[in-house]
């Protein structure tokens, strides 16, 4: 397909449950919402980052962009799970041109797929603290099938992708967007998605330590409609409070912590072994967003856990909404779950 000429991209992430898509204008003034919508992924459709149902996840995309209106075709996505590897690397000092040609040989020792198998790309970071002689290099590494699989996906529903970025980054750039300060704070940004949960900490504007793990609000609605033996959209309302006949609020409340409790352990690993390489770095601040945002019990826990400030990621901070279908109350509960789409739809044509 030919590219069209607009700049703007439309940010579309591709969840296991939902699909989100939104469109973000840049001006002197600032950014502004144009167009945010979202829509439901048919259970098994996507499981694990992997499409199991291409033309159901097509039917699903084209869905969105016709119910919203959205006339852009010209995309940016983004990918994550264990078929991505991002590293923070060292090597001998060279200039970009050489490191490009090298960086083959250099990322080999760190992935755990055949080279062959990958797409690479880096960012170099700076002069390594500890060793002039070396330089600091962000390694990012994805499978090559998976990239193929989402990019088809895109090109079936009659779209133009035009950028595959990482979940994690995306979800940085949605926060740097938004910041209200620039005091260089450490804060570890959390997506809790259906099936996995992203794990994003920055140092500043730079990103120290990313980690993806295997956990996600399925677990809930798996253990609620185990349970009660209900429907997946019957589990979404027991699991935010809206009890049905019949049900044990109690009940729900118990499968709901029991379910976040391992999500704080998990997390509270992942901060573990981010002390144990960066122990002068402490966390000061953790930012939630994805569905899991909205599960109160997991944001108490691991504000007790980690003992520092926890709340939501509010991706319309800085980006600018006019009126949106449901207006102010409908979008502030979708906010968390928009925080990945908008930082993606802040992304340019011509973006590394």
């Amino acid at each position: 397909m030919r590219l069209r000429k607009n700049p703007h991209l439309v940010g579309l992430d591709i969840g296991s449950r939902t699909v989100k898509a939104a469109e973000v204008i840049g001006s002197r003034s600032g950014y502004n919402l144009k167009k945010l919508g979202m829509t439901a992924v048919p259970p098994g459709a996507i499981e694990e980052g992997a499409i199991r149902d291409p033309e159901a996840v097509v039917g699903s995309i084209q869905k969105l962009f016709s119910d919203n209106r959205f006339k852009n075709k010209n995309v940016a996505t983004s990918i994550g799970g264990y078929s991505v590897i991002v590293k923070k690397i060292n090597v001998q000092n060279m200039p970009e041109a050489q490191l490009q040609e090298t960086i083959a040989f250099e990322a080999e020792q760190y992935i755990p797929f055949d080279i062959n198998d990958v797409n690479l790309d880096f960012q170099i970071l700076g002069e390594n603290e500890s060793n002039p002689s070396q330089m600091n290099v962000l390694l990012v590494a994805a499978r090559r099938d998976m990239i193929d699989e989402y990019v088809n996906i895109i090109d079936l529903a009659g779209l133009n992708p035009c950028i595959v970025d990482v979940d994690a980054f995306a979800l940085q750039n949605c926060y740097e967007a938004n910041q209200t300060s620039e005091d260089g704070a450490n804060v570890a940004l959390i997506d809790i998605g259906a099936g996995k949960t992203s794990l994003n900490i920055l140092k500043g504007n730079s990103s120290e330590f990313i980690r993806d793990i295997s956990m996600g609000c399925d677990q809930i609605n798996t253990q609620i409609m185990s349970a009660f033996n209900c429907t997946f959209e019957e589990s979404e309302a027991l699991k935010f409070g809206k009890a049905l006949d019949n049900r044990s609020a109690e009940e729900v409340a118990d499968i709901v912590h029991s379910v976040v409790t391992e999500w704080s352990r998990e997390v509270r690993r992942v901060f573990d072994f981010y002390y144990a390489s960066f122990p002068e770095n402490p966390i000061d601040r953790i930012l939630l967003s994805g569905g899991g945002a909205n599960v109160k019990a997991f944001q108490k826990l691991v504000a007790e856990d980690a003992r520092v400030q926890v709340e939501r990621l509010n991706p319309f901070t800085k980006v600018r909404v006019g009126a949106v279908p449901g207006g102010v109350e409908n979008l502030n509960r979708i906010a968390p779950q928009a925080a990945i789409c908008i930082g993606l739809a802040l992304r340019k044509m011509d973006d590394k």
